[in-house]
Order: C-alpha cells, then structure tokens, then sequence
C-alpha cells in the first residue's frame, strides 16, 4: 500500500508540472523560463521517493560551458537526478520520439524543447543534430543516455553513435557522468519505488579537438571505459545496501529506545 501511495503522490505533483510547463512553454522558444518548473518536479519527485543525492565532481564543470553529458542509464528515476544533480546547467535530453504521446509527462517534453528522435527514421538524424546544435548556440546543455535503454541489472550496455556524431559535429566537449543506486530504487520493468542513495560522479569534459566523423568509435570506447570506471560493483552496490539497512535498523532502535 506505501507504494501506491508514493506513485499518488508523484502523480499530483508531476500533472500540475506538466501541464504549466505545457502551458507556458508554447511561449518559450528554447524551453528556458519553463526549465524552473522541471528543476522543482525533479526535487519533489527526489523527496516523495525517499532519495538521497551525493554529487561528486562539479568542480570539474564549467557553468558558462554547454556541454554534452553522457550518462549511464539504470533507471526512470534518473531524469529527476540529473536535473536536481546538475543545478547549474540547463539540460535537454535527447530521447526517443514515442515518449511523445505519454499523457502529461511527453506533453512537458515536447514544450520544454527537449528533443525527439525518430529511431526507425535514419534521415530523422539531421534534424535532431539542426535541433540540438540551436540549443547548444543558446548555451544549452544536451543530455544524452548513448545505451539506448535503461538497464536491468545494472552493467553498462554498448553506447550507441548517435550522441558522439553530435559531439564531433558540433565540437561540444562530453562529460561522462555516472549514475551509481538508482535502479535499487526503481528498477527497469518494476513499479515499487524504494528508499535509498543515488550516487553521481561526474568526469572531466573531453575535448573533441582531435575526433571527427571517422573516429567516433574510439571516441564511444573512451567515454564508455571512463562512465565504467565510476560504476559501482555487485559488491559494492550490496554494502551500500547493507549500510542503508543498518542504518534503518539503528533507527528504529532508537526510536523504540525512546518509547520505553
């Protein structure tokens, strides 16, 4: 029953927030006066889960630099981390075009002037390059999740090409950024939504000085091998866990130490 309450509590916050942003944003040509309403859906999102957000690497960010994040991707939840975890950055992702039609949620998106992409459509990719090159000219940041899909265990999938041939093309440095915890919290094909600690690591930018089109699979290795590098282990994921239950575990024995 706690969960279906959560799921309720995230959804009178998310369609108030769609529907403002759906609003006001046929009246923001690149989504920027709206993107407000987004970073405090994410925070309230953050807070009804019961999530709790440790950013590592900021310091090696810009804030007057657009940029192009490469993100591992374990989860829905992940959206709301990154616009709470990055908070000096405007962010547009880049997703697939279905996400369009979710009632309130792909409405917001649309407005917001994220951008969509037409998987079964290759000649679609001009278009979503014309589209994220304006962002980045108004110092927009793309964000950009290269596995395609959210992952179901946790390991980090093969990055697709699309996110680097925008890199190359519009020379915008890629940040690696690792997001370690959020599929324990909730997990692909699942619905219950748990307590617990999502961990960001953000990496150094990488210049696109010495990549072009014909280097790109180089390119996609490197950023790979560093997101991989900040990924938690199995072990590691199941101490985090352990901590976290310890903690409960002390809690509520505090509590119960009080009471008598």
């Amino acid at each position: 029953m706690f969960y279906f309450f959560k799921l309720a509590a995230i959804g009178i916050v998310t369609v108030p927030a769609a529907l403002a942003t759906t609003l006001f944003g046929l009246f923001d040509p690149y989504g920027k006066r709206v993107y407000g309403i987004s970073r405090f859906w994410s925070w309230a999102i953050l807070r009804i889960v019961g999530a709790s957000l440790k950013v590592h690497g900021l310091n090696h960010l810009s804030p007057k630099q657009p940029y192009i994040f490469m993100v591992n991707h374990q989860s829905n939840i992940d959206i709301p981390v990154l616009l709470h975890g990055l908070p000096a950055f405007q962010l547009r992702w880049i997703a697939k075009k279905e996400l369009l039609w979710v009632p309130f949620f792909g409405w917001a998106m649309w407005a917001a002037k994220h951008i969509a992409v037409d998987r079964s459509d290759r000649s679609d990719a001009l278009a979503v390059l014309a589209k994220a090159g304006r962002q980045i000219d108004q110092g927009i940041s793309i964000v950009v999740f290269p596995e395609g899909t959210r992952s179901s265990d946790g390991r980090l999938l093969p990055f697709k090409r699309g996110g680097f041939l925008l890199a190359v093309k519009t020379k915008m440095p890629i940040v690696p950024v690792t997001i370690n915890g959020s599929g324990r919290i909730l997990a692909k094909g699942d619905w219950r939504i748990r307590r617990g600690e999502i961990e960001v690591a953000v990496g150094e930018p990488i210049s696109m000085e010495n990549y072009r089109p014909g280097t790109i699979r180089q390119l996609a290795a490197e950023v790979h091998g560093r997101v991989a590098q900040q990924l938690w282990s199995t072990s590691q994921t199941a101490e985090a866990q352990g901590k976290r239950g310890e903690s409960a575990v002390a809690a509520r024995a505090s509590i119960e130490n009080r009471t008598l």
